[in-house]
């Protein structure tokens, strides 16, 4: 297994030559790709990633998809009722899943990703840093996102991707999801 750092530190090296070369139909996405165990670490290592990006001169912008399903969720039209249901029958997680599932297949998440995407479109100094992936389980998977947004992506966006790598392009989320392969982004690690 790759170490992180090095993982990390040969993304930067591909988000520079990126940058130079700029390929015409190349959106810059990257995907960090590394094991679910690894969770933890990645998170602790963040803080050194974020500062390191900092004085390499990015204003780097941070993306929790935990946060903004926190947010989406805290809203939707339907929580009260999914509260007192559960408040009911608080071990029946197939149907809450399948509820919280609908509240997010929406576009909602979507449309939050697109809109920052947007606001830092103006400025080429900008990344995005993509976190919390794990938080889409058992909801959706993030590749969903990813190719409904094509076109979108203008400034440099790391994914912190909790999974396995099986080829160049195939990923399988949290390592046992079915793998996918529609994905057109740069991966490394995993």
């Amino acid at each position: 297994m790759s170490s992180l750092k090095a993982d990390f530190a040969e993304l930067l090296e591909r988000i520079k030559a990126g940058r130079e070369f700029g390929h015409a139909s190349f959106e810059p996405i990257y995907y960090l790709v590394f094991s679910p165990e690894q969770i933890i670490e990645v998170k602790r290592q963040m803080p050194a990633w974020t500062a390191k990006l900092k004085n390499d001169g990015w204003n780097v912008n941070i993306f929790s998809i935990a946060s903004e399903i926190n947010k989406i969720l805290e809203v939707a039209p339907l929580r009260k009722i999914w509260l007192r249901a559960d408040s009911k029958a608080p071990l029946q997680w197939e149907k809450t899943n399948k509820a919280l599932a609908n509240a997010l297949s929406n576009g909602a998440l979507q449309k939050k990703l697109e809109c920052m995407l947007e606001s830092l479109d103006n400025d080429s100094r900008n990344i995005l840093l993509i976190t919390d992936i794990e938080a889409l389980h058992p909801y959706m998977r993030i590749g969903s996102i990813e190719s409904q947004l094509q076109g979108k992506f203008n400034i440099p966006t790391i994914f912190f991707y909790p999974g396995t790598r099986t080829g160049k392009t195939r990923l399988k989320f949290l390592g046992f999801y079915p793998e996918d392969g529609n994905y057109r982004s740069v991966h490394v690690g995993g």
